[in-house]
C-alpha cells in the first residue's frame, strides 16, 4: 500500500514538473522562430539554386561570356549574391536562437517574478535593444522581398512569350538582355522567337524550374517578412508586461519594508509599554 501511494506521489511529480517545464515555453517566440527558420531556408535554398539555373540560361542560350576575375558582370553579382546568401542563412540561425533565448528569459521573468530570477534594467535594455534591431531586418526583409520580385517579373515575361508563340502564329518577338541591364548596351544579346535556340530555352527544364524557384524564394522572403512581424508584437508584449512586472515589483518591495517598518514600530512601543508597566 505504500509502494503504491509512493509510486502515485512520484507520478503525480513527474506531471507536475511537466506542467511546468510547458508552461515555461514562449509559444509565440517559438512560432516565430520556426517560420523565420523556414523562410530563411526557403529564401536563401531556392534563391542559390535559382542563381545557379540564371547562369546556366545565361550561358547557353543567350551566349553571355563570363569576363575577366577583376571585371564587374553580371556573374560576379551573381557569385556575391550566393556569398550574401551564405551570410544571411548562418546570420539569421543565430538570431533566431537568440530571439528564442529572451522569449525563454523574458516568460521565466514573469512568470518567476518572486522566485530566484529578478527583472534588472539590463534585461529590460536588451528587450528594447532586440525590438529595435528587430524593427531594422523587418525593413531589411522588405527591401529583399521587393528585389527578390524583379527576377519573378522577369522570368514571368519570358514564359510569357513562351507561351504565346504557341497562341500567335508569325509573332516576332526577341528577349534582349538589354532592357533587363544585364549587359551593357554595346552588346547585343537577345534570343528572337524564330529562332531554334528560343525553342530550345522555352522547352528546357531550367527555365521552368528557376522560375519557380524564384518564387518559392519570393515566398521564403515574405514568410520571413512575416516572422519579424510577429517578432515585433511578441517582444514589445513581453518588455511591456516587464516594465509592469517592474513597477509591481517595486510597489510590493515599498509595501513590504513599510509594513516592516510599522511591525517594527509597534514592537518598540509594546516594548515600552511594558517597560513602564514594570
Amino acid at each position: 500500500m505504500e509502494e503504491n501511494m509512493e509510486e502515485g506521489q512520484t507520478q503525480k511529480g513527474c506531471f507536475e514538473c511537466c506542467i511546468k517545464c510547458l508552461g515555461g515555453i514562449p509559444y509565440a517566440s517559438l512560432i516565430a522562430t520556426i517560420l523565420l527558420y523556414a523562410g530563411v531556408a526557403l529564401f536563401c535554398g531556392c534563391g542559390h539554386e535559382a542563381l545557379s539555373g540564371t547562369v546556366t540560361i545565361l550561358q547557353n542560350y543567350f551566349e553571355v561570356v563570363r569576363g575577366p576575375a577583376d571585371s564587374l558582370d553580371v556573374f560576379t553579382m551573381i557569385d556575391i549574391f550566393k556569398y550574401v546568401i551564405y551570410g544571411v542563412a548562418a546570420a539569421f540561425f543565430v538570431y533566431g536562437i537568440l530571439l528564442m533565448v529572451e522569449g525563454f528569459f523574458t516568460t521565466g521573468a514573469i512568470r518567476d517574478l518572486y522566485g530566484d530570477f529578478k527583472i534588472t534594467a539590463c534585461g529590460r535594455c536588451v528587450s528594447a535593444w532586440f525590438i529595435m534591431l528587430t524593427y531594422l531586418f523587418m525593413l531589411a526583409w522588405l527591401g529583399v522581398t521587393a528585389f527578390t520580385s524583379l527576377p519573378v517579373f522577369m522570368y514571368f515575361n519570358i514564359w510569357t512569350i513562351c507561351q504565346n508563340t504557341t497562341v500567335v502564329e508569325g509573332a516576332n518577338l526577341c528577349l534582349d538582355l538589354r532592357q533587363f541591364g544585364i549587359v551593357t548596351i554595346g552588346e547585343e544579346k537577345k534570343v528572337c522567337t524564330g529562332s531554334e535556340k528560343f525553342f530550345k530555352m522555352c522547352e528546357s527544364n531550367e527555365l521552368d524550374l528557376t522560375f519557380h524557384l524564384f518564387i518559392c524564394a519570393l515566398a521564403g522572403a515574405g514568410a520571413a517578412v512575416i516572422a519579424m512581424v510577429h517578432y515585433l508584437m511578441v517582444l514589445s508584449a513581453n518588455w511591456a508586461y516587464v516594465k509592469d512586472a517592474c513597477r509591481m515589483q517595486k510597489y510590493e518591495d515599498i509595501k513590504s519594508k513599510e509594513e516592516q517598518e510599522l511591525h517594527d514600530i509597534h514592537s518598540t512601543r509594546s516594548k515600552e509599554r511594558l517597560n513602564a508597566y514594570t
